[in-house]
């Protein structure tokens, strides 16, 4: 995809290696694939990491590839489409909604960037416009594009001028708040554990709120 990260380990091939699916076939594909590390970010949502990263690697093996192409995948019949996603093991716990988000985002590339995933960062000059083009893609809100782009710096070396600010708290060194930070089964645990924390806290916060408004 790019060269990889300074101090991160790279394959013979110099894509980077890759520790967030937790399959090493999955996690080659993320390595090498824009479009399937797209895909796995755009899937990572109400699900395990594992779950959604593996998804990419999944959705190649139903199409009879060993890649995913975003001309073939804006094309394809969406009920055809749906069916890879639906047949079990599902590819998501809302496959048919999925599916549609996949080929939404796959038919958006063909229209803007010539089908080249690739190209969304290739040769932006700085994190925030990175991170305007990340946002613009379809399914891609601010916080999943930001992680996403904190994605692109820490493990693909992907590194305009500005895109630790772009990427927010998701950018900052060490930390452990998403699949950014996913470098093997123990950081897989601690972004886990920061998830779970910031959902706890947020859930209490709201309790707090009604209760406030309700006196």
């Amino acid at each position: 995809m790019s060269k990889s990260e300074s101090g991160k380990s790279a394959g013979t091939d110099g894509n980077p290696t890759l520790r967030i699916a937790q399959q090493p076939e999955a996690d080659e594909l993320l390595a090498r694939s824009p479009l399937a590390a797209l895909v796995g970010m755009l899937l990572d949502q109400q699900v395990p990491m594992e779950w959604a990263f593996t998804g990419p690697y999944t959705l190649a093996e139903r199409m009879g590839s060993d890649d995913l192409d975003a001309a073939a995948i804006a094309a394809y019949d969406p009920e055809a489409f749906t069916a890879l996603f639906t047949t079990k093991p599902a590819l998501h716990r809302y496959p048919g909604s999925m599916a549609q988000r996949v080929q939404q985002l796959c038919q958006y590339l063909v229209a803007e960037y010539d089908g080249d995933a690739s190209a969304v960062w290739r040769d932006a000059e700085s994190g925030e416009e990175l991170l305007r083009r990340l946002n613009e893609l379809p399914g891609f809100g601010t916080q999943k594009a930001q992680i996403f782009l904190a994605l692109l710096g820490k493990q693909f070396g992907v590194r305009p001028p500005g895109w630790r600010e772009a990427a927010g708290a998701y950018g900052e060194e060490g930390s452990r708040r998403s699949v950014a930070d996913i470098t093997g089964p123990e950081s897989l645990a601690e972004v886990r554990a920061y998830k779970q924390e910031a959902k706890a806290a947020a859930k209490a916060a709201k309790a707090k709120k009604a209760v406030n408004k309700s006196q």
